[in-house]
């Protein structure tokens, strides 16, 4: 159970309780709307009350925003280690290994995923990714442990108040050494899977800098927008793409058996505290060993 409180101010005083609910405490009016019909959800000064209640100064307001019944599908829980790196009772952010979906596929059945170890480990059946990783990328991924958390966290998934920072080894050194690669992305009409640089499609932009350059050039990544496939596209259009990329470059398995990528660092707004959280995940073995020694920690 997830209970939000606050002590009406006196400069709330004579607020209707749907106004307070709805503006300080965020909660959206379709949830709402659910909500007040949920017996003891809603409560003012440890009593049941109505959205339209009049409010006074130092009344208790205190709302139940766990999931309700039939939220998201089921999903299957299953016991699998999860590599956590930070957690409190409204966010989990872990540390995602390669070659683990973050959800089950639609046309094959996935033993293991990322949304039914979370559940198990939450033992609940409700998934809310945050940032959403490939399956062939590793490291720091957000999970909300409630679909009201989930919501605040997405308003600010693309603004300053949520920065994802990754890193990847591409073939070749990009020139210039560092900048912005502006290229709209959109489907490929001729696949079920990739997408494609298209005049027509939706904006995509990321920022980068080269950490080493080299055969294999390690780069720092800063999508400014979060188009699926963004950075393995963006890296191949300007034809650098990522070693292991089986998509839009060159498989190499002897070289690595995925696409060269990691998310290294997030940074966010606390949804509810409103402190500032950051949490890095460092580079794993298998990009790692494409590096010299000394440029293993950066």
């Amino acid at each position: 159970m997830r209970l939000l409180t606050h002590i009406v101010a006196p400069e709330q005083e004579g607020w209707p309780l749907r106004r307070l609910l709805r503006q300080e405490l965020r909660i959206s009016g379709s949830f709402l709307s659910r909500l007040k019909w949920r017996p003891g959800a809603i409560l003012v000064n440890g009593r049941p009350a109505t959205v339209a209640a009049v409010l006074h100064t130092g009344d208790a307001v205190t709302a139940d925003v766990s999931d309700l019944p039939g939220d998201n599908p089921h999903i299957r829980p299953v016991a699998w280690p999860l590599d956590i790196l930070w957690e409190d009772e409204d966010l989990l952010v872990l540390n995602k290994p390669a070659g683990i979906a973050i959800h089950p596929a639609a046309l094959t059945e996935e033993t293991v995923t990322v949304a039914g170890a979370v559940c198990h480990y939450l033992r609940t059946d409700s998934f809310h990714c945050v940032n959403r990783l490939d399956r062939g990328t590793t490291g720091v991924m957000a999970v909300a442990k409630t679909g009201y958390i989930h919501r605040l966290c997405m308003e600010s998934l693309h603004t300053d108040s949520f920065l994802r920072e990754y890193r990847g080894i591409c073939l070749g050194t990009p020139q210039p050494s560092s900048g912005a690669i502006d290229l709209p992305i959109s489907r490929d009409p001729g696949s079920l899977l990739r997408r494609t640089v298209d005049p027509m499609g939706l904006p995509a932009r990321t920022l980068y800098e080269t950490l080493l350059p080299g055969e294999l050039s390690l780069l720092r990544l800063l999508p400014q927008t979060g188009r699926t496939h963004q950075l393995r596209l963006h890296l191949s259009a300007v034809g650098h793409p990522l070693a292991g990329d089986w998509l839009y470059g060159t498989e190499d398995r002897t070289l690595i058996p995925r696409p060269a990528l990691h998310s290294h660092r997030l940074e966010l707004t606390h949804p509810v505290t409103r402190r500032r959280l950051t949490v890095t995940a460092p580079l794993p073995e298998d990009m790692a060993r494409l590096l010299p020694e000394d440029m293993n920690k950066s």
